[in-house]
């Protein structure tokens, strides 16, 4: 769990029933302290002033009711108590809960909070908060300000108008929030000064089934740390009584200026461009990864790290991204179920944070075509309640028993459920961009490095194996230093790269919530894992069980181990004859999530009932036929409202042209013939998009809707696109009626 420290920066005060309100911005609430140095002369006392340092570390997690805060503002008894529910799940009283309550609500209060939500994370992918203030009615017409421990701990937001996959029916309105103590409550401020308490909480229906991602995604950790334990009981660690996934979620994401957003009814009501012709200049230079930020931009980041340092969102890195106009954020690492909070966090925060700045950000996954999409890279590991990484190799890899176990896990893992995994990161802008010379494909293989490799396959074959010890780069000028070599190198075009001490799922959609792929993840190492420790128990032998365990898992599974270029054609040629599936849509990579066995899995872990999984799997095919369907209609409300307005405006002039005595004609009578016919083309294009578009409207069922989506409307939306693209480059730009990829990608 983090424990963000820092001190707040506006205070309330109440007195005889009037407010009155101390602001002042958090540099000012960080002024006046000392610093002491010493020098050669003995000690020395610099002049009161604040460093970046303290500024940064004050301010970090200065709206979080963290570790810290607790401990300042609870009884011991109170703090102990809430301390056993947080970290071994001990039941928690409502006894405990009023003086956590009245305590949290003290500490909102005194930085300016007016309001509590109960903040949760439906099956829409985004999050959810319904604000109540804390204000309470007194019997003399005044007011009290009131949180109880009840109203801490349970809410009752209405359930049916939220996806639930036939869980919830519309007459059927009552659902709960469960306060998750796990995760830090927080204040969220806005542009308008409101600040308001945010209680992260799970979010299921009157009957008991999760309506959300948080709750399974618990469920998910709970169940891989009992197998976790269990192997490592077996190996003989009887200190470790809790195995937590942990998680740095990097995430891309686009900048464009609000201006040309604004003009561009496709991202406005998709996230992406439906249509744009490319620009002269992409990122084939390769001078945009890594470069110099520019200041607007870095203007931005600066603002973003300071609103989520103050939310206890540890953000660590920036830098430009590949495409033009693409950035990347990446987080310290975290508690997988911290981890997927901040993660909305961030997003959300991105997108506020841009707008004051007059930019969009855009987290779709391919928003412009022609150059590189954004993805979420996942790094996922193991790490127990006394601190030890489960996948961390050691210096001795080759002889580290405990490291190979669990490294052979992950192997079984990704190879039996492949297609799971592939499920995890699905959806409409991952179809978009998945294979396509820019991301991983859609072959999940695993990358391991040549030494791991090679210890593995002597492992296989029962022969002794050796580590390569630690290598040295020498980089040929003597006044550069000699750099340590990892065990492995990096391999980008991997979906599922084993990184020094991690895996890094790289599969992963920009704009999904990281829950639903974790919660997929965490189950099937958990199902690994529990065979794992039931032969570990059977054996007479532990060690050579071991042996035993990694010599089947490389030999049976190790077909699923790739250490090449996975963006070739002959890697899908070879992964083919391995047997590796290739699921190149969300629609068939869902199905994968709707079988016999699916359900025994998900069940057996109590994870997901075989009710919760499918209706998620209605749920997502519901909202690909709901999000094809918006991208068809708003590109056919372009083509009629702007894109044929235009061109017949530009046929016209070039008729008149064509028309007149002294015209020399020639270029402008082909020019004319070319508009004329990709126009007519277009217009017959259009009408084939809206009369596939009707029938696939009036498809009810959930499946067939959605192939019938895949299949008939994303085809003709694409065949249209090609005849405004080409239109586009024909027709002078100020006719043009919306902003150009060069506008938006450059012009920032």
């Amino acid at each position: 769990m983090l424990t963000p420290v820092g001190n707040g920066y506006r205070v309330w005060i109440f007195h005889n029933g009037e407010e009155s309100i101390k602001k002042g911005t958090e540099m000012a609430a960080l002024q006046g302290f000392s610093s002491r140095v010493a020098g050669f002369n003995g000690d020395r006392t610099m002049k009161d002033r604040p460093t970046k340092e303290s500024n940064i570390t004050r301010l970090f997690g200065s709206n979080v009711f963290s570790d810290r805060a607790m401990k300042e503002r609870l009884p011991k008894d109170t703090y102990r108590a809430l301390r056993e529910t947080i970290d071994k799940g001990a039941p928690l009283t409502l006894e405990v809960a009023n003086v956590v309550a009245n305590a949290m609500k003290d500490w909102a209060i005194e930085k300016g909070a007016t309001h509590y939500t109960h903040w949760f994370q439906p099956l829409t992918g985004k999050t959810a908060e319904k604000h109540d203030s804390f204000i309470s009615p007194t019997v003399d017409g005044g007011i009290v300000m009131e949180f109880s421990g009840k109203q801490l701990i349970q809410g009752e937001p209405d359930a049916s108008s939220f996806p639930s996959g036939g869980l919830r029916a519309t007459f059927e309105a009552r659902g709960y929030t469960a306060w998750d103590c796990t995760s830090p409550a927080f204040l969220k401020e806005d542009a308008a000064g409101n600040v308001t308490l945010t209680i992260p909480t799970a979010f299921c229906s009157y009957t008991g089934e999760a309506l959300d991602k948080k709750t399974p995604l618990l469920r998910s950790i709970e169940a891989l740390s009992k197998q976790a334990i269990r192997v490592l009981r077996a190996l003989g660690n009887t200190v470790s009584m809790r195995v937590t996934p942990t998680m740095g979620p990097e995430q891309e994401y686009f900048l464009i200026d609000k201006t040309y957003y604004d003009r561009r009814v496709d991202l406005i009501t998709t996230g992406r461009t439906l249509f744009g012709a490319p620009a002269p200049k992409g990122q084939e230079l390769e001078d945009q990864y890594f470069g110099a930020i520019k200041d607007r931009i870095s203007a931005f980041m600066k603002d973003l790290d300071t609103e989520l340092w103050k939310m206890g969102v540890s953000a660590k890195t920036k830098h430009n991204e590949v495409a033009p106009a693409q950035y990347e954020m990446a987080p310290v690492f975290s508690t997988i179920n911290i981890a997927a909070d901040h993660n909305q966090l961030v997003m959300e925060t991105m997108q506020k944070v841009a707008l004051r700045h007059d930019l969009v950000c855009l987290l779709h996954e391919k928003p412009f075509a022609g150059v590189n999409g954004s993805g979420k890279h996942n790094n996922w590991s193991m790490t127990t309640d006394d601190g030890s990484n489960l996948l961390d190799p050691g210096k001795t890899p080759h002889e580290n028993e405990q490291f190979l176990l669990f490294l052979s896990a992950l192997i079984v893992t990704v190879d039996r459920h492949a297609d799971k995994l592939r499920a995890g990161a699905a959806n409409t802008g991952n179809d978009l961009r998945l294979g396509a010379n820019e991301a991983p494909p859609a072959i999940i293989s695993i990358f391991m490095g040549e030494e791991l490799t090679d210890i593995l396959n002597d492992l296989a074959k029962s022969r002794k194996a050796s580590g390569k010890g630690q290598h040295y780069l020498h980089i040929g000028a003597d006044t550069l230093p000699q750099l340590p070599k990892d065990n492995t190198d990096r391999n980008r075009t991997s979906p599922f790269a084993f990184t020094g001490n991690k895996f890094e799922f790289r599969m992963v959609a920009s704009s999904a919530s990281i829950s639903g792929p974790n919660i997929v993840l965490n189950t099937i190492v958990a199902e690994a894992l529990d065979e794992i420790a039931t032969r570990l128990e059977k054996a007479k032998d532990v060690n050579k069980e071991a042996a035993a365990i990694v010599r089947d898992a490389v030999n049976q599974h190790g077909r699923v181990i790739y250490n090449g270029n996975n963006y070739t054609e002959a890697w899908v040629k070879e992964a083919k004859k391995r047997g590796l599936p290739n699921i190149s849509s969300t629609v068939e990579a869902l199905k994968t999530m709707a079988t016999p066995e699916a359900e025994k899995l998900f069940s057996k872990y109590k994870v997901l009932s075989k009710e919760e999984l499918h209706s998620r799997f209605e749920v997502y095919l519901e909202k690909y036929a709901k999000d094809i369907n918006i991208e068809a209609q708003a590109a056919i409300y372009m083509v009629k409202r702007l894109y044929v307005p235009a061109v017949i405006r530009f046929v016209d002039e070039l008729a008149e042209t064509c028309g007149r005595p002294k015209s020399l004609g020639t270029t402008q009578k082909s020019l004319l013939s070319k508009a004329q016919r990709l126009l007519d083309s277009a217009t017959k294009r259009l009408e084939e998009l809206e009369t596939v578009l009707e029938k696939a409207q009036g498809v009810h069922e959930a499946l067939k809707r959605a192939e019938t989506y895949r299949d008939k409307v994303v085809p003709a939306m694409a065949v249209l696109r090609g005849d405004i693209d080409a239109l586009e480059t024909i027709t002078p730009s100020e006719l043009w009626p919306v902003p150009s990829y060069a506008d938006m990608l450059f012009k920032l």
